[in-house]
């Protein structure tokens, strides 16, 4: 059920006639109204230019799109960042990683170390920040007395000068904090969901069975 103030747009769309140009475009398509020109067809405008003329935004869309051509369905993840970051001349690596998830983000440096990147890792209860200090509830201090500090994780990966920032398990809201304040651009290695196994798309397939409540 749709409110009556709800305004369609690409996620409501199961045609997705974007992607091949050879399909037909539901009403309220949004490729069709930039194609119209107005004021969506100014945005597409604004973001074309940008990939032809900004060189670091050309080189980060080019090398994704080569990476993605190159390998399609058959590299990993931790793959895909391993070759992209060579392709956009990144030396340094920054990994921003939960404590929960260390020794995964262990594994991952030794794995881009091995193909050649400096890493530089800060993890997510660097600075020993009770949470009181930011006028949490002693309460709150059952699941760990520090606070998460994605803000003070991102200035010690700027100070550091890192090319890439590879988030590593950050919680929800955390990991937004990390991509404001970061200098460098950010790409996610692990999604955190402590119940699916660090797999929340599982949530979204089960949607319709198991977790059918949370649709209701």
């Amino acid at each position: 059920m749709h409110s009556p103030d709800h305004e369609f747009s690409c996620i409501d769309c199961g045609r997705c006639a974007c992607d091949g140009k050879d399909g037909v475009y539901p009403d309220f398509c949004l490729t069709a109204a930039a194609e119209e020109g107005g004021r969506m067809g100014e945005l597409a405008a604004e973001a074309k230019d940008l990939y032809l003329h900004d060189p670091q935004d050309r080189l980060v869309a080019a090398s994704s799109a080569q990476v993605e051509y190159e390998h399609y369905c058959a590299y990993t993840r931790i793959e895909e960042i391993c070759d992209f970051a060579a392709r956009i001349g990144a030396k340094k690596l920054g990994i921003a990683t939960c404590v929960g998830l260390i020794a995964e983000a262990r594994t991952a440096a030794k794995i881009f170390r091995h193909h050649g990147f400096t890493v530089y890792g800060a993890a997510c209860k660097v600075g020993a920040v009770p949470k009181e200090d930011i006028g949490l509830d002693p309460a709150f201090s059952k699941v760990g007395p520090h606070i998460c500090n994605p803000i003070l994780q991102a200035k010690i990966l700027n100070e550091k000068k890192t090319d890439l920032n590879i988030l590593i398990g950050l919680c929800v809201g955390h990991d937004s904090l990390f991509y404001k304040y970061s200098d460098a651009l950010c790409t996610t290695l692990v999604t955190k969901d402590r119940v699916l196994g660090h797999n929340p798309a599982a949530a979204l397939y089960q949607a319709e069975s198991y977790y059918s409540k949370l649709l209701k």
